[in-house]
C-alpha cells in the first residue's frame, strides 16, 4: 500500500461543494494564511478512517503525501505520522520527531499543526531538552511558531507549565490571530490544571493588559464570569 494508493482512495471521496466551503473557512485566498491550499471536501473522520488502512506506511511514503498540494492528503500524512510515533520503538519515535522537525513548514494550516504537533514534538520532548521548542518559537514561519506553542499541550497535560509560559512570553505580542488564539488556548489549558498558575501569569507585570485582546479572551474563557469581566475591563 503506497502513498499513491492512499491518495487515490481519498480522491474518490471528493466532495467539491464541501471543498469550496473548506477553502473559504481555511482562508485559502490571495494573501490569506492558507493561500493556494486545495481541499477535496473530506471531513477529518473520513480522512482518518482512510489513513487508518495504511498504518504500516514507511516514512519515505509519508513524505510523498506531505508534499502534496491537497490539504486532506497532507492531513493523512500527519495522522499516519502520529500513529507511527505512538506505536513505534524509541528509535522510530526519534525518526518521527526528526522528520517532523525537518518538514515542519509543510504542516501549513492550523488543523495540520493542532492534530499532530503535541503528539510528536511534545511527546518526544516530554523527558528531553526543550530547546527545539524555542528554536521553533524564534522562527519567522507562522506554522513553526504555532507548532512551538501547541506542542506544549502534552507538557501541560503532565502538569509541566514552564515552557508554555516561556513560549507565551516570546509570542505575547504576535500580530497574527492564529498565534494569539493558540497562546490563549494553551494558557487556558494550563489554567484548567492550575488556576492559580495561569492567574499569576496573567497578572505578572499587568501582562493581561498588554497582551492582544484575542489572546486574553481565549485564555480566560473558563474563568468565572465576574473575574472574566474584571480581566476584560483591566480591573484585576
Amino acid at each position: 500500500m503506497t502513498a499513491t494508493d492512499l491518495r487515490e482512495e481519498l480522491k474518490r471521496k471528493k466532495n467539491p461543494e464541501k471543498g469550496y466551503i473548506l477553502q473559504r473557512f481555511f482562508k485559502t485566498g490571495p494573501g490569506q494564511y492558507g493561500e493556494g491550499d486545495i481541499f477535496w471536501g473530506l471531513q477529518v473522520p473520513e480522512t482518518r478512517a482512510i489513513a487508518a488502512k495504511y498504518r504500516k506506511m514507511p516514512l519515505s511514503e509519508i513524505e510523498l503525501l506531505l508534499i502534496d498540494p491537497v490539504h486532506e492528503v497532507r492531513l493523512a500524512a500527519g495522522l499516519l505520522l502520529v500513529e507511527l510515533f505512538k506505536k513505534g520503538s524509541n528509535a522510530e519515535k526519534q525518526a518521527c520527531f526528526e522528520f517532523y522537525r525537518a518538514n515542519a513548514t509543510r504542516f501549513n494550516n492550523w488543523d495540520l499543526v493542532d492534530l499532530t504537533s503535541h503528539h510528536i514534538v511534545g511527546g518526544w520532548l516530554l523527558d528531553k531538552d526543550r530547546k527545539p521548542l524555542y528554536d521553533l518559537a524564534a522562527s519567522s514561519n507562522l506554522w513553526e511558531q504555532r507548532i512551538s506553542i501547541v506542542s506544549t499541550f502534552t507538557l501541560i497535560r503532565n502538569h509541566d507549565f514552564e515552557d508554555c509560559m516561556n513560549i507565551s512570553k516570546i509570542l505575547l505580542n504576535h500580530k497574527h490571530d492564529l498565534i494569539q488564539k493558540a497562546v490563549g488556548w494553551m494558557l487556558r489549558e494550563m489554567g484548567k490544571r492550575n488556576f492559580l498558575v495561569e492567574t499569576e501569569f496573567l497578572l505578572e507585570n499587568d501582562r493581561y493588559k498588554t497582551m492582544p485582546r484575542t489572546m486574553l479572551r481565549y485564555a480566560i474563557e473558563k474563568y468565572p464570569e465576574n473575574q472574566r469581566q474584571a480581566f476584560l475591563k483591566g480591573e484585576m
